[in-house]
């Protein structure tokens, strides 16, 4: 057991933690007996207490298992924006003991195809703007049953604030309102459908969030109740926020672990209230902060950086965050120095992946270390090791970061050949390969080098792409950057450095060169400079540099 972290351990908790053998669902019951006036969901001005939230879910798994047929163990699409829909059928899905397969609301006919034949899912929950790319995949082999909400249905009264796509009532082509597969949310719920005795427990199929990968199509990735259950409940112990006072803001996708988990499932765990946002809005983020008090918000660096460049932040009052984190990418040290600056308060670094339903380590509340990956959190064992020869690697050395741990995944769906790659045994335990290049300090901590496959080869010198956009936010005119590798006759690689200019800057290529040149070391210094308005981000806002690498070795 890797122990280098424990004298940093957070003062008063365990290093092991032990958490409920029941399910998910049982979850939201209890916190429906405990609170049950307490409002649970805030959704613009729609909000809805836990005893109704249980109401509904309970009457949408009667209805998924009476009108659709589904059965334990069944997998059900969950296909649509951050709602409270999104919610209700989250938990419905496993109340009904089937599992939940989260797909990205940005996917396209062709791109759900493989998902639905891949997990053999025949029931869907999905919104009205997006049934028409599920259509075409019902009949046959595919899907059975589709459940089609509308936003609109928990929308009291319609303000300016509020995107068109949310406040429009249905509106949907007449061939899908008559199709008899095709289930209305509405009737659904006034169905009013008892779901049979609840029998799912720890070992049972809970969720299935696809991942992408390097190579190949998406893969799923299976998690049981238990794995579920466990980063529900140690993220709010770890961070302090599990009050059931705390406000928690929901704008990180729902679909994703880290909004799934750390927002969604560990504010119902806690019994605490969540604001829900559809999708990223740095002035409606500023409103529900202010309008609703919200002390916990867990973002991702791109947000922030949006959030607290936005020329109208001081008319919102963020005064009542106590609690700021987020993963995904390192957040730059001069935006966090800004945060620190307005609010008082430090971001909360984490780390976590889909194949483990979000986090494995986090930064200790009274040690938060900035651009780090914090330590492994409770009942974890990580380390780092070479990736060729799996030898155990000393502190400050670059390797693999590998991961044992309750959160670890039961394996991909229908692949065990991927699945045994995955893992690797040591001193007699199953650890998951995270693909990621890392390296700790003399203190335990864990730093993000890079993807595995995402090194920049510069005339032998190894350059790590996150770590030089870093340093690179630390100028005053680049709102945002992405490092890839350029050909180069000489060097074989050269860094490039693809750039977001701040409004209104005129900042010239060679000036950002030359400042680079007097900040990092030579080798590091990106050779190539090239602006645009603006970098390719997936659904859950992180850059997509995959798609900038190939563009560049595509010219």
């Amino acid at each position: 057991m890797n122990t280098d972290h424990y004298p940093h351990w957070p003062a008063g908790l365990p290093y092991q933690l032990t958490v409920p053998e029941t399910s998910v669902y049982t979850n939201l019951a209890i916190s429906a007996w405990r609170y049950p006036n307490k409002t649970a969901l805030v959704f613009y001005n729609w909000q809805i207490s836990y005893s109704q939230l249980k109401a509904q879910v309970d009457a949408l798994a009667g209805y998924l298992q009476q009108a659709c047929g589904v059965i334990r163990g069944d997998r059900v699409l969950l296909h649509m924006q951050n709602s409270p829909q999104f919610v209700i059928a989250f938990y419905a899905i496993l109340r009904a003991d089937a599992m939940v397969v989260p797909v990205n609301p940005m996917l396209m006919t062709e791109e759900l195809r493989h998902t639905v034949a891949d997990s053999g899912a025949q029931v869907a929950i999905t919104a009205q703007e997006l049934i028409t790319r599920l259509q075409p995949l019902m009949g046959a082999a595919g899907l059975q049953h589709a459940v089609m909400a509308s936003y609109s249905d928990y929308i009291e009264n319609i303000t300016a604030d509020m995107p068109d796509w949310v406040s429009a009532p249905t509106m949907v082509p007449k061939a899908v309102t008559e199709d008899e597969r095709i289930h209305a949310w509405r009737e659904a719920l006034e169905a009013q459908c008892t779901p049979s005795a609840h029998l799912a427990g720890p070992a049972d199929l809970a969720c299935m969030p696809y991942t992408s990968g390097t190579t190949g199509k998406p893969k799923g990735c299976i998690h049981t109740h238990r794995s579920l259950m466990f980063t529900s409940v140690t993220g709010a112990i770890w961070s302090g926020t599990g009050a059931p006072d705390h406000v928690s803001l929901a704008v990180l996708p729902l679909f994703h672990v880290t909004g799934m988990q750390v927002s969604m499932n560990a504010a119902i765990y806690s019994g605490a209230t969540l604001v829900i946002l559809p999708r990223w809005d740095r002035d409606a983020a500023g409103r529900m902060i202010t309008r609703h008090r919200v002390t916990t918000w867990t973002s991702i660096p791109t947000m922030m950086i949006d959030f607290l460049s936005n020329p109208r932040l001081a008319d919102y009052d963020i005064s009542s965050l106590k609690r700021v984190s987020g993963g995904g990418a390192a957040m730059p040290a001069a935006i966090a120095q800004k945060l620190l600056e307005l609010t008082g308060l430090q971001y909360m670094e984490g780390y976590g992946l889909s194949e483990t339903i979000a986090t494995t380590h986090s930064n200790p509340v009274q040690r938060l270390k900035q651009q780090c990956l914090g330590i492994p959190i409770f009942s974890v064992d990580s380390r780092i090791i070479d990736p060729e020869t799996l030898r155990m690697l000393a502190p400050n050395e670059t390797g693999e970061i590998i991961i044992h741990g309750p959160q670890v995944f039961e394996g991909y769906w229908q692949d065990a050949e991927k699945t045994r790659a995955a893992f690797v045994e040591i001193d007699g335990k199953s650890f998951f390969r995270s693909g990621d290049l890392g390296y700790k300090d003399e203190e335990g901590f864990f730093y993000f080098a890079d993807r595995l496959k995402r090194m920049i080869n510069a005339s032998g010198y190894k350059v790590w792409p996150a770590e030089v956009e870093a340093m690179m936010y630390g100028h005053p005119d680049i709102r945002e950057c992405c490092i890839i590798a350029a050909n180069d006759a000489y060097r074989g690689e050269t860094v490039k450095a693809v750039i977001v200019k701040k409004d209104g800057s005129t900042i010239s290529a060679e000036a950002i060169m030359q400042w680079a040149h007097d900040t990092m070391a030579a080798y590091k210094v990106p050779r190539q400079v090239e602006f645009v308005d603006s970098l390719p981000k997936s659904a859950t806002g992180k850059v997509m540099w995959r798609t900038l690498q190939e563009k560049e070795r595509n010219q």
